[in-house]
């Protein structure tokens, strides 16, 4: 395990304001994971952050601390009644216990991945969150603080684009959504709790339950688009095994107007509503398939219209949480 000496650490006034911020907010919170990630990048872009290098220079971890400190503790009392963060106990914590543990990790990872691959070695970047959480393309506000979209690989690692040799999107066979925000082809009754039940949707990190619906091709195939995505790996496929029917979302509907791919503004999207197709379903057990013929016919069939509805192959299909339940597809 190796850690970059540029990452931001996320600091105890980042999870306190991220917390106090969204019970402020009410109603209109945007849903975060109040583990104080938005409060970090906002801290980035205002280059007042601590890094994971500054762990390793006690003088100056604690010269920057306290300087946050200042402005945050300022905020936490007078704007949300807080009691202020003791700076002794935070370095306490950080130098003391944290910087040991981290500081053999740390390293310059922009040469590390460079020099694999001068090497000839291979890379993998994979992406945290989704297309639709990012902070420019997606669903803003209720978005995370960062760009998961596949160019965001290149920012984050310092690898150039002429290195991306292939992009994989991964994409559940129905649609997801933890927390607050738009959702056109969410289920609100029985088939959204069999997706929850049986596709165990809780949220990793918060253990919240997400909120399911079917497959929006109208949202994949923009992810298509803000990703250059290659291919396409299909997970879950066998939560959807009970249905008699399945629907795809195939385009939008708002004020009369159809739209095929997302509109540009939020007012639309949030009022729009799903064009479905409805297929047959398979009502037969996945979890044992190894190969492309195990496959019902039903199946196979839902899972090539996913691929021509969104415009590229879909060449792996999940049919089963084990890391070897999967079926490789050529849709």
């Amino acid at each position: 395990m190796k850690v970059s000496g540029n990452a931001h650490l996320i600091m105890p006034y980042h999870t306190e304001l991220d917390r106090v911020t969204e019970r402020y907010l009410g109603k209109n919170s945007l849903g975060t994971t109040r583990r104080g990630i938005g409060p970090s990048y906002a801290d980035k872009a205002s280059r007042v952050g601590l890094r994971v290098q500054d762990l390793l220079d006690e003088k100056i971890f604690r010269q920057k601390l306290d300087v946050a400190l200042k402005e945050k503790n300022a905020v936490l009392a007078k704007v949300y009644n807080r009691l202020p963060l003791e700076a002794a106990v935070i370095c306490e914590r950080y130098l003391g216990e944290y910087a040991p543990r981290i500081g053999p990790m740390v390293t310059d990872t922009v040469t590390l991945v460079h020099e694999t691959l001068e090497a000839g070695g291979g890379v993998l970047l994979e992406g945290a969150q989704a297309t639709f959480l990012d902070l420019d393309h997606g669903t803003y506000p209720f978005v995370t603080s960062s760009n998961p979209v596949a160019g965001g690989a290149c920012t984050g690692s310092g690898v150039g684009p002429r290195y991306i040799d292939e992009v994989i999107g991964i994409a559940k066979a129905y649609v997801t959504r933890v927390g607050a925000g738009p959702f056109p082809t969410e289920c609100l009754d029985g088939p959204g709790e069999v997706m929850v039940e049986r596709g165990h949707e809780f949220g990793t990190n918060t253990g919240r339950r997400r909120r399911c619906g079917w497959f929006d091709t109208v949202l994949m195939r923009q992810a298509v688009r803000l990703n250059s995505l290659s291919e396409v790996a299909l997970t879950k496929l066998d939560v959807l095994d009970t249905f008699e029917t399945v629907k795809v979302c195939v385009a939008y509907e708002s004020g009369g107007e159809r739209f095929d791919h997302l509109p540009y503004h939020q007012s639309i999207f949030h009022q729009a509503v799903p064009v479905y197709e409805e297929l047959p379903g398979w009502q037969e057990d996945l979890s044992g398939a190894t190969e492309l013929a195990d496959l019902p016919a039903a199946a196979r069939h839902y899972v090539s219209f996913l691929a021509a509805q969104i415009g590229v192959p879909i060449k792996l299909v999940g049919v089963g949480p084990g890391r070897e339940q999967f079926v490789r597809f050529a849709a």
